[in-house]
């Protein structure tokens, strides 16, 4: 690097930025924003080779993210706005009576004004041993790197700390397949932002899907291991032997610069600064995770974002400029589970009373902190079930009153939906994204200037670009604003795709796309999301019936549809071999039976009249279905949008009431429709008289018996909201019975929105009922030929998933314990308890091993 001293000689003033992190590159935002490149020169130092990208999103490199995907900016932005940059260039001194940035070859640079945003580095406890090889911190893309590589040869996990980040890293060594452990020194898992009871049912949570989780444990030291590469010692005699150690144990400020400088720094570290972000020199700011105002240091990435505009805009004379502290309030999924904080969520303000609901069947917890009069939210708790926390975080921060009966902003309502707070209700300084202080006024400004999609008001207000929380909120807000103007709100399926679901169909159908890169290359941009993504899998499904697991498709699919099962609370997987009608053979009983005692599997014959086999392993799934298809079972595919079961009574063939063969009309329909992907779940039913043994008006698809021949119903469900199905036709023959059938399903697979239940989707078409009738009865659209068509098309290419997946050896790796290791572990051990299978605790485990040995 050439000398700086005397470079950017210009009437401005010269402005150094040490740090080129979220904050520090969200600092430059912010002042280019404000006019800032007619006073200051800018330069930025940053020590990594990238230059700012995303670290709220870290974890999605791990899924497939490149440094590009995270990057927050490009060399090109700087170079347009005439800002000097400097990547892998790190500064180890301040002179603050010549006013010179020191470089560690040697060279300086001059300032004027100076902004420190050096950030945090991860803090590693002293332990014995912490700096041993395969030990690592979670904090840069260098570190995920170095995890990637060492992951590639390892079976096990563990990471050091239960904190925010700590379960984001203990996802992210899951996701690489290491067998995972998290140890916290504190009670429980997340102790700042949960209480004693949610901390346990957030671990509950997580160790059901095969996480273990060691909290109130104090590491002594890490020495060699005997099983693994390491043995963690505890204090009290226990250990854990694990190849991979990963460090998440909090921040600590970089405040090195400040304190070699002689700045004022905080008891406990951190550079002190006053409202304007100033330190204790009138030319030196502080911003980010490295400052300290009032004895607090911020760790999350809006507060962080509120200082950069704070000190960007005192730079500009901005006298109204002041960073008085943030909400740390957060909403967040941690390993797939739901997890919010809002204000005091401990109760410990004077007079806070609490009210509390715990659900223990579903794992969801709620406790909602009211101020002593009962008439503010001063904090909540939200544990397995976050669609509560955009209402309360708005009653929390806009001090808005509470209802009457407070506690039915946490309880679940009688038919099966929160209580939400308008968007009318929220005043305009409602704080929308706290990520960049965005408000409802300012949303609605940004919509009154023209911005006419959330896209566009993303682009102006920047709201939901920082960590996405508020994206749903967001679009209600920009979607009541819209409508107030008497513009038509988006149908757009995402920022992806400018289409609606029926739209993308359309286009699947008549161009004969075949693949999400086909679709995104030709109709979309970016590069997809986990709305439209699975959607244009179930459309792919549904028009072409291609095998869901190649690799065109494997990536769209959920977990259950990757691996062909439904996963379980405990991280194991159900098996549903498909049995039409209900129909079984003891043969094929006994075969079901041998399995589920070779696997030691939990048996239970479903509601739908099938046998759930619960509790095994994803490497056991393919020889548990081999066996399954050798017997001449097929899928039942209870894990797919698709067509569950046909439930029926004995019918005719043995009731006296019967009036006709439902077992056999249960069959037909069962085998005829089982290949059809849906928006949505089906489920169907047939009886044999209209005593209705089988439930048929709950189902969506219900056939009655009659003495004419058949009655058909459409569009009932159960569910959080049961609706009786509407009847449709009476007295129909097997013909037309099928015939309408197959119009039904295929217009609502073509029409319907993305996950809308029959019932729904019937009730939003205009004419309701009566409409579908016209469409299916009297051909009124002239599409019903086409409708048969299709759905002919499903039925003559259907494949059983699991049997192509068997005889495919590729598909096949998808399902071994080890993404790296074609053996399995024989130290992961389940044990069965009053009938249910769960992972073994670490004691069992341990005295398994020492049995065995």
């Amino acid at each position: 690097m050439t000398s700086l001293l005397g470079s950017n000689q210009t009437s401005r003033s010269q402005l150094v930025v040490v740090g080129n992190g979220m904050v520090g590159h969200h600092f430059i935002e912010q002042l280019i924003e404000l006019g800032g490149l007619d006073e200051y020169d800018i330069t930025v130092f940053g020590e990594e080779v990238n230059l700012a990208y995303d670290r709220v999103h870290l974890s999605d490199y791990f899924n497939g993210a490149t440094a590009e995907d995270l990057a927050m900016t490009t060399s090109d932005y700087y170079l347009n706005h005439g800002v000097t940059f400097y990547t892998n260039t790190r500064v180890i001194a301040l002179d603050r009576e010549q006013k010179l940035v020191l470089i560690e070859d040697g060279e300086a640079v001059s300032y004027d004004k100076l902004v420190l945003a050096t950030g945090s580095y991860p803090f590693v406890p002293p332990i014995p041993g912490h700096q041993r090889e395969n030990t690592f911190v979670y904090r840069t893309l260098d570190d995920l790197d170095a995890i990637k590589a060492c992951a590639d040869k390892v079976k096990t996990g563990t990471v050091v700390g239960g904190g925010l980040l700590g379960l984001e890293a203990a996802n992210a060594l899951k996701n690489l397949g290491l067998e995972t452990s998290v140890v916290e020194f504190a009670p429980r898992l997340m102790p700042v932002q949960l209480d004693e009871t949610g901390g346990a049912v957030l671990k509950e949570m997580i160790e059901g899907l095969g996480v273990s989780v060691l909290t109130a444990t104090a590491t002594n030291d890490i020495v060699d291991g005997e099983q693994a590469y390491h043995r963690m010692n505890f204090a009290g005699g226990d250990f854990l032997e694990t190849d991979l150690i990963l460090f998440s144990a909090g921040i600590r400020p970089r405040d090195e610069l400040a304190r070699q400088s002689e700045l004022e720094i905080g008891e406990r570290g951190g550079i002190v600064i006053n409202n304007q972000c100033i330190t204790s020199d009138a030319d030196i700011y502080a911003i980010g995770e490295c400052a300290l105002w009032e004895g607090r240091i911020y760790g999350l990435v809006a507060p962080g974002y509120t200082m950069a505009k704070t000190a960007a805009g005192h730079l500009m004379r901005n006298v109204g400029a002041a960073f008085t502290g943030a909400d740390m309030s957060t909403k967040l999924k941690l390993l797939g589970c739901d997890v919010g904080s809002i204000g005091d969520a401990h109760a410990i303000s004077q007079g806070a009373r609490s009210f509390i609901y715990q659900d223990q069947v579903n794992q969801e917890y709620r406790k909602l902190v009211v101020s002593e009069d009962g008439k503010k939210v001063i904090g909540a708790v939200l544990v397995g079930d976050n669609s509560y926390y955009d209402t309360l975080l708005q009653y929390y921060l806009n001090g808005i009153d509470l209802p009457e009966q407070a506690q039915s902003l946490i309880l679940p309502a009688s038919n099966g939906e929160s209580v939400g707070l308008g968007v009318d209700a929220l005043p305009a300084a409602a704080s929308i994204c706290s990520c960049h202080n965005v408000t409802k006024q300012d949303i609605s400004d940004a919509v009154a200037s023209g911005a006419m999609s959330v896209a566009d008001v993303k682009g102006a207000t920047k709201a939901a670009t920082g960590c996405g929380g508020c994206a749903a909120l967001l679009k209600k807000v920009v979607d009541n604003e819209l409508t107030a103007l008497g513009v038509e709100v988006s149908t757009d399926i995402c920022e992806h795709f400018p289409f609606t679901r029926q739209d993308l169909y359309n286009l699947v159908k008549v161009e004969g796309i075949k693949s999400f890169k086909a679709l995104l290359d030709k109709h979309g941009k970016g590069h997809g999301c986990e709305i439209c993504k699975p959607a244009v899998g179930s459309i792919l499904a549904s028009v072409w019936n291609d095998y869901v697991l190649t690799n065109d498709h494997i990536s769209l699919q959920d977990t259950n549809d990757r691996f062909l099962a439904n996963m379980q609370k405990d991280g194991t997987y159900s098996i549903v071999p498909r049995i039409p009608g209900g129909e079984i053979t003891p043969e094929k009983l006994i075969v079901i039976g041998e399995v589920a005692k070779d696997y030691k599997l939990y048996t239970k014959i479903t509601g739908g009249q099938r046998i759930d086999l619960f509790g095994a392993t994803l490497a056991q799934l393919p020889e548990i279905w081999k066996r399954l298809i050798d017997a001449g079972f097929e899928t039942g595919q209870a894990y797919g949008k698709s067509v569950r079961t046909v439930k029926s009574c004995v019918g005719s063939t043995w009731c006296r009431y019967g009036v006709n063969d439902s077992v056999g009309m249960a069959i037909k329909i069962e085998n005829r429709y089982k290949g059809l992907r849906s928006p949505h779940k089906l489920k169907f039913a047939v009886s044999g008289c209209t005593r209705e043994c089988a439930e048929a008006q709950s189902k969506d698809i219900g056939v009655i018996a009659t003495e004419g021949g058949w009655n058909l119903y459409v569009c009932g469900n159960g569910g959080m909201k049961p609706r009786h199905a509407d009847l449709f036709a009476t007295d129909l023959d097997d013909e037309t019975l099928i015939r309408y059938i197959d119009r039904v399903l295929m217009f609502y697979v073509k029409t319907a929105d993305r996950l809308q239940r029959t019932s729904v989707w019937m009730d939003g078409l205009e004419g309701g009922l009566d409409y579908l009738k016209d469409v299916v009865i009297n051909d009124s659209l002239g599409l019903g030929d086409e409708l048969e068509q299709q759905m002919s098309h499903v039925v003559d290419t259907f494949q059983c998933e699991w049997k192509t997946t068997v005889n495919d050896e590729k598909a096949l790796k998808t399902f071994r314990q080890f993404v790296n290791y074609d053996g399995t572990d024989e130290n992961v051990v389940f044990v069965q308890e009053r009938d249910q299978i769960r992972p073994a605790t670490e004691d069992e485990k341990y005295e398994l091993i020492a049995k065995a040995v």
